[in-house]
């Protein structure tokens, strides 16, 4: 391994003008841990140097901006990377495996690498997570619709409300955790993922398909678990993202984090301010007038080298409020004042993870959540204010039995309990206390070289709609080292719930007490072929391609329906089950190819979901059959990229069976970064493609109007400039 020697003529004019010190911190990309003994140089000079065992070496002098390190240790693949201004250089160096399996999944509860994992698992890293904040700096939103067979679809052109569509389903059939703890969900779920920044997060993991198995009820459709950031020990990280949009949307968040020998901690704050914008000219706005407020402190304890506590508060308080722009801003007399609506909204939710890795060669690992969350709704012609409470505890263990098998247990309890406000103006007509235990089981069996079985069983009951019985078999063909298959199916449930988020709020009033119905279940059958390769390349850097080739299919027996009671008053509404399935089909193929910051995606999806109950309008609603995807980014010179991303989504059909048109979006970006600093200039929609250049969204009576559904965006073209800080030192 290189000394610290005593710089030759030629690394003293290469450092000539530099700084004093350069301190580079190696880290482990698997487990973040400090890698000490690796080699930090300069290629063809003799100026080096070796880290410590916190992962850290100094090099002296220090070498200027532009310079290209080599970065080597025993059992990690060499790296090359550029040195920038700031104090200091984080280095993530991979084991000597292909980088695809580096990827660490916690969402299947065995904390595996991507590449052994018999369910397919997708992730949006740290680089992911960090381009995002400079993009879209207040919500996930956008992020999760770049993942192939999820689309982003907006359900209200008053607030701004979005759901996340997994395999052509409605957002109610998806799970959304927060590291391994359940986040959003029935009433509680309204406006949840616009709550989420990306700058609080290390990686997005996304499993499709059914695995209620793995979570419990919710999970049809597939699960989303957002990976908070961890400290990294010596290593201190600070950063602040400022963001002004010319839709008038100004972001201001900032994330710290710092580890010592027994304690840690993680923090984030941060606002977003939007002013109403009625961007087609009809008197209504297309995007609500929203401030928001975020708050995430954690704290870590580690009392041993084996054990470690994590103690979470995450805060929100949301004011939202759309409709007519001149009701809103008080431009109108009384006699003209048209629809507006306002949401309250307060969410507070305390975590806790115990984990320790010592008894008896396992993993135990205990953990906990309780959030609270309260909604006040005014409209023109109704309000409710509503509160609800949300609780999940689990214990699990993790061992291995030798080579061939992971086996993973566990009890846990989930809750939830609805209440109306006894002052509420309109008296919501729901209320309920659920309650479910659970007991799981999986294992993760390598029967051969080739071949890696998963089988899952969990047994569920419900309080009010009992017993669920979930068996799961996955399965992983390790055809050789660059040709890998899987195969997956299980079983899925989720209890009925009154209120959904793409509800109108003018209809949580008037829908009828649950009675007489069942809860919906699911069968669910999917499987993938990859192809991944690394190249070496020219300058140092590998080049990795990967080619998947995907299938699902999943049926929901029982599916709940919300319809007018013919007779009654006001047109009440009741759910009611159907005797016939929904089923979602499809296929997903994309191609990659990636060298360091240089990115090259294509991807295409075909989504078939009926609702075979209707013979005459059999297609679901707002589910798109065709969707195509392209996304470059190219790294120009040492502190310039630009990237282009550009997508068609095909023809949709409406409630009423009535198709809309297929149409193009088109992004760009262009980023500089220098030391600790990154601007990110970025378009949005491009070509202005909105919904309301074909149509109308709004109609009838402007007190109380009739709304289009959504099926292309309605804010249209939008440029953001953002401004990040971030010191590591």
């Amino acid at each position: 391994m290189a000394q610290v020697q005593t710089p030759t003529p030629e690394s003293q004019a290469q450092a000539r003008s530099a700084r004093s010190t350069l301190a580079v911190s190696v880290l482990d990309s698997l487990t973040q841990a400090p890698v000490p003994g690796a080699s930090v140089g300069i290629p063809g000079t003799s100026l080096g140097t070796q880290t410590n065992a916190m992962g850290v070496g100094m090099l002296a002098p220090g070498p200027r901006s532009g310079t290209v390190l080599v970065v080597s240790a025993m059992g990690y693949r060499m790296r090359r990377v550029r040195v920038s201004e700031g104090a200091g250089l984080r280095v993530y160096l991979a084991p000597t495996t292909e980088e695809l399996e580096e990827v660490v999944v916690t969402a299947t509860r065995t904390n595996s690498r991507i590449a052994d994992l018999p369910s397919r698992v997708e992730v949006l890293g740290t680089e992911e997570m960090a381009e995002e904040s400079g993009i879209k700096p207040g919500n996930i939103a956008s992020l999760l619709g770049d993942l192939a067979g999820t689309q982003i679809q907006p359900t209200s052109p008053t607030t701004g409300n979005a759901d996340v569509r997994i395999q052509g389903l409605p957002g109610r059939y998806a799970q959304i955790l927060r590291d391994g703890l359940p986040l959003l969900g029935a009433y509680a779920g309204g406006f949840g993922i616009l709550q989420i920044p990306p700058l609080d997060l290390r990686q997005i993991e996304l499993v499709k398909g059914s695995s209620s198995t793995l979570y419990g009820g919710g999970a049809i459709a597939g699960l989303v678990n957002l990976v908070s950031k961890t400290p990294v020990y010596g290593v201190p990280e600070y950063s602040i993202t400022a963001n002004q949009s010319t839709l008038r949307e100004t972001n201001l968040n900032g994330f710290a984090a710092a580890r010592g020998q027994r304690l840690g901690y993680t923090l984030y704050l941060g606002g977003t301010r939007q002013r109403e914008v009625d961007v087609d000219g009809d008197g209504f706005a297309d995007l609500p007038r929203l401030g928001n407020v975020t708050v995430h402190p954690r704290l870590f304890c580690y009392p041993s080298p084996t054990t470690q506590l994590a103690v979470g508060y995450t805060g929100t308080a949301e004011s939202r409020r759309g409709g007519h722009v001149g009701t809103l801003r008080d431009e109108v007399p009384d006699a003209d004042r048209a629809y507006t609506v306002t949401n309250l909204v307060q969410r507070h939710t305390a975590d806790v993870v115990y984990t320790l890795d010592s008894l008896a060669e396992g993993r135990l690992t205990l953990k906990g959540t309780v959030s609270g969350y309260s909604r006040r709704v005014r409209t023109r012609v109704n309000g409710f204010d509503a509160r609800q409470i949300t609780y999940f505890a689990e214990a699990s263990y993790l061992h291995a039995l030798g080579k061939q098998h992971t086996l993973v247990g566990g009890l846990n309890l989930t809750g939830e309990a609805l209440r109306p406000d006894a002052g509420s103006p309109t008296p919501l007509l729901n209320r309920y206390t659920y309650a479910t235990v659970g007991a799981f089981v999986q294992d993760d069996w390598r029967t051969a070289r080739f071949l890696t079985v998963q089988t899952g069983l969990r047994l569920d009951h419900h309080n009010r709609y009992g017993n669920f019985l979930l068996p799961r078999l996955a399965l992983l063909f390790t055809v050789s080292p660059a040709v890998s298959a899987r195969l997956n199916g299980g079983w899925g449930y989720r209890v009925p719930s009154p209120y959904v988020n793409e509800q109108d709020e003018r209809q949580y009033d008037r829908i009828l007490p649950l009675a007489g119905v069942s809860a919906e279940r699911s069968t669910g059958l999917s499987g993938d072929v990859n192809y991944a390769r690394t190249f070496p390349g020219d300058d140092g850097e590998n080049i990795i391609l990967s080619i998947n080739q995907s299938f699902y299919y999943t049926q929901i027996d029982q599916p709940l329906v919300l319809d007018p009671e013919p007779d009654g008053p006001l047109q009440p509404l009741r759910w009611r089950n159907e005797s016939r399935p929904v089923v979602s089909q499809g296929l997903e193929t994309y191609v990659r190819l990636r060298e360091d910051e240089n990115e090259l995606y294509l991807g295409y999806s075909f989504t078939d979901s009926r609702r075979t109950y209707d013979p005459l309008n059999p297609r679901l609603a707002l589910s798109a059959r065709h969707k195509f995807a392209a996304v470059g980014l190219l790294e120009l010179v040492t502190h310039w990229a630009v990237g282009v991303e550009a997508s068609y989504t095909g023809r949709q059909y409406l409630s009423d069976g009535s198709p809309t048109p297929g149409y193009p979006i088109v992004a760009g970006l262009v980023r500089y970064r220098s030391g600790p600093w990154t601007v990110v200039l970025n378009g949005e929609n491009l070509l202005d493609y909105r919904q309301t250049r074909r149509e109308p969204v709004v109609h009838g009576d402007l007190r109380n109007p009739d709304f289009r559904e959504l099926w292309a965006p309605v804010e249209g073209r939008v440029v953001n400039l953002s401004v990040n800080w971030r010191l590591v030192r």
